[in-house]
């Protein structure tokens, strides 16, 4: 796996970090959001907590069973200045609309989608 090197001063290599989160966790949400006809707006979906592309890469692995083996290559030019290290989403005003359902670890959404889909002969069954 190749991850980019950091050009940023105080953020290792592939510790770029990113609100990821679960589709399953996605369509809670939704779900909830239409069983709760009292609750409307614009509401941002994410865990609230930011993690690294090197933690997402580690628990594929993981759930492989294998050795990581992640290799780090230079940032293109073209989009070293503009590249966002962090993103996380701010979900603040979900919880506190009474959204409580709580969000998938990254390291066991990882592994249901890598031995449930990808680790298998037909992957979209």
């Amino acid at each position: 796996m190749q991850l980019f090197k950091s050009h940023r001063d105080g953020v290792a290599d592939g510790d770029q970090r990113r609100d990821f989160i679960y589709v399953d966790d996605v369509v809670r949400v939704m779900m909830w959001l239409l069983a709760t006809p009292s609750v409307n707006g614009i509401f941002n979906v994410g865990t609230g907590k930011a993690r690294s592309f090197k933690d997402l890469m580690l628990s594929a692995y993981s759930a492989l069973g294998t050795v990581a083996n992640i290799q780090y290559v230079d940032m293109p030019e073209p989009i070293r200045d503009s590249y966002q290290y962090f993103t996380q989403s701010d979900v603040d005003r979900l919880r506190g609309a009474g959204y409580n359902g709580g969000f998938t670890a990254l390291e066991d959404a990882v592994e249901t989608y890598v031995k449930g889909f990808l680790d298998r002969a037909d992957r979209f069954r």
